[in-house]
């Protein structure tokens, strides 16, 4: 270190006395202990009365005054590589020091002694374990800021890079057979590999990753037994060592209910599906929670393993629940692009007299829709199947006609942890109305329904894939009785267009994603068959086909009026690019996209209308936030899509 300062060379016994002088005047500058906090502190004096003050305000005034008439004692200027720059300027201690106006050199130049090894302390945890640091104090008497300056030049050197890393077990986990594909993936995801840069933020990261892949299945009382970093500083090598403690296996044991007074506890049960029995998996617990907690029937669910209760291999999860009103209504206001601005009154009832479901019923009006509808839940059977119904009167724009509709349907649904089965009879009747409106029609329908999502998240995925199935056979029952079918495919894939390798988890996240989906619409029937119009076909909107407004593609009549047809197609392909600021991935991404929709009553007559646009997506923390700028190359106008969340 090279120090700029004004020094002279003493006899020994002077100096002696003059280092101790020295000492006595530093210790000003050290931290005083808590119990000082709220009494004046020596070697501050402050004029006038306290309470005077605080009544006229007049103090507080001055005070000000003299803050911004004060100049800082120094400034500090690192210089160097900007990443070691802006970490040194934000973390040195001696920046703590700045604003004591009574330093004099001598003060500063003892600072300046302690800034080198804290400096140093600070480009280790960054991995330069051979830094050259040069600490120059140049005065600045005519500086408006400071009357000093410190400058701190930095070479950080070589960084240093991890050479070996040894992953090693203790506990049940080091010896079961069972544990074997546990103890691989802990170290195939091992973030801190040989040859990678060694900080000591990647090397906490890299601890903590793994610990949190232990404890989240058959281990969660597993801890680190052993952590070392053995860094050669000559040879700009670190060699890691780090032993995990795995404790006993757990299996998941009976689930014990806290909190409940007019809710069945069976009912809670079955509604979780805790896998009693199984081995102890964090996910399933969280699912089961979710499972509670998205019920409607608490408005809070906390589940946790209780480890101490002397038994692992049957250890209970204990539920501590607050349950919801049996009653309650809900006042919403909402804004979509397809139909404008929004109010809902919802009205809920945790259980219905005699039944003991769960009803919802909603009454919601927007620009171009008006329904009222309500469904009806019961609680799921051991198997996870429930009995549902649900009726739905609604008027709408489809097309270019008015519609009013109604809807009843009833049969069992059930929803695992990625797929959704349905299957009910339902009844259907529409009413157009206007100019040469369709005939109005209704039928009966036998439906099935199967949904299976596979994301890596099902709110914002980065990968992975849905599907959806609807199958359905019925009779007209308005005109001639006349059988008939409906399906109805929908599918949506997230492919990541990785550059590096598949396991590394920040080159996924930073890669561009290609997102395709495809639709497809068939009902049979003869040609004089008086199918309601809310079972055929109608697209476009803000999640089907851009740059064309809520349900405007469909068949176009020989009177230029537009009608629900009896087939669809949809495709559409979207490319996200996340943004990267100064190599820091964002919340927010980029998409270029491509839709393409027709609807027709032949399929030889689909004629795809297309819309182009480019938008943004922010990662809110209420969901993805996603705004597009489509244009309708049939229409040959722009038009804004906003919407919030994601669904399949």
């Amino acid at each position: 270190m090279v120090r700029v300062v004004s020094v002279f060379a003493p006899a020994w016994l002077p100096a002696l006395l003059f280092s101790g002088v020295l000492l006595l005047q530093g210790c000003s500058l050290l931290p005083k202990k808590d119990d000082t906090e709220g009494k004046p502190v020596a070697g501050l004096v402050r004029a006038g009365n306290a309470d005077s003050t605080a009544k006229d305000g007049k103090g507080s005034k001055d005070d000000d005054k003299a803050k911004a008439d004060r100049r800082d004692a120094f400034t500090v200027d690192v210089r160097g590589p900007e990443d070691v720059r802006d970490y040194l300027t934000l973390h040195l201690e001696i920046q703590r020091y700045r604003e004591l106006d009574d330093l004099g050199a001598t003060e500063i130049s003892r600072l300046m002694v302690a800034a080198e090894g804290n400096a140093r302390e600070l480009l280790g945890t960054l991995g330069y374990f051979t830094p050259t640091l040069t600490l120059e104090l140049n005065e600045t008497p005519d500086s408006t800021k400071a009357p000093r300056e410190i400058v701190i030049t930095v070479a950080p050197g070589d960084i240093t890079k991890v050479s070996n890393v040894q992953i090693s077990y203790g506990g049940a986990i080091a010896d079961d057979a069972a544990a074997e594909g546990q103890r691989d993936t802990i170290r195939t995801e091992w973030a801190l590999r040989a040859g990678q840069p060694f900080t000591q933020q990647a090397w906490d990261n890299a601890k903590t990753t793994a610990l949190r892949s232990l404890t989240a299945k058959r281990f969660p009382t597993g801890n680190i037994e052993i952590s070392r970093a053995e860094v050669d500083a000559d040879r700009h090598e670190a060699r890691l060592n780090v032993t995990y403690q795995s404790g006993p296996a757990y299996k998941f044991g009976p689930l014990v209910l806290h909190g409940l007074k007019r809710y069945d506890p069976d009912g809670a049960r079955r509604i979780a599906r805790l896998p009693t029995g199984t081995d102890y998996d964090q996910q399933k617990l969280l699912d089961a929670q979710q499972r509670l907690a998205s019920s409607g029937y608490y408005d809070s669910v906390f589940l946790t393993l209780d480890t101490e209760s002397g038994n692992p291999q049957f250890a209970p999860v204990t539920a501590q629940l607050r349950e919801a009103p049996l009653q309650k209504v809900v006042l919403g206001a909402g804004f979509t692009t397809d139909n404008g601005p929004r109010l809902s009154i919802d009205h809920i009832h945790n259980q219905i007299p005699l039944l003991g479901w769960r009803a919802v019923s909603r009454l919601s009006v927007d620009r171009d829709i008006k329904s009222l509808g309500t469904e009806w839940n019961a609680i799921p059977d051991d198997h996870g199947w429930r009995w549902f119904a649900g009726s739905e009167i609604k008027r709408e724009e489809s097309g270019s006609y008015i519609v009013d509709s109604g809807r009843l349907r009833g049969g069992r649904n059930k929803s695992s942890d990625h797929i959704d089965r349905s299957y009910f009879l339902q009844y259907d009747y529409a009413q157009n109305r206007g100019v040469n409106a369709p005939p109005s029609a209704s039928a009966v329908t036998a439906n099935w329904g199967w949904t299976g999502r596979y994301f890596d998240s099902n709110s914002a995925p980065s990968r992975g894939y849905g599907l959806a199935l609807e199958l359905a056979a019925g009779y007209t029952l308005t005109g001639q009785r006349t059988p008939f079918t409906r399906t109805y495919v929908r599918w949506l894939g997230v492919l990541p267009l990785v550059l590096g390798s598949s396991d590394d988890k920040e080159t996924r996240a930073r890669s561009s994603r290609l997102q395709l989906r495809a639709e497809a619409g068939a009902v049979s029937a003869k040609d004089s068959a008086q199918i309601p119009s809310t079972l055929m076909f109608l697209t476009g909107g803000d999640t089907t086909v851009r740059g064309y407004s809520y349900k405007q593609i469909g068949t176009v009549r020989s009177d230029g009026q537009t009608v629900a047809g009896r087939y669809l197609g949809v495709l559409s392909a979207e490319w996200q690019r996340p943004y990267v600021y100064k190599d820091k991935l964002t919340d927010w991404e980029s998409v270029v996209f491509v839709d393409a929709g027709a609807v027709a009553d032949k399929p030889g007559e689909l004629k795809p209308k297309v819309g182009v646009g480019v938008g943004a997506r922010w990662r809110s923390p209420v969901g993805p936030v996603q705004a597009d700028l489509a244009y309708g190359v049939d229409t040959k106008k722009f038009r804004l899509h906003f919407r919030l969340g994601f669904t399949f």
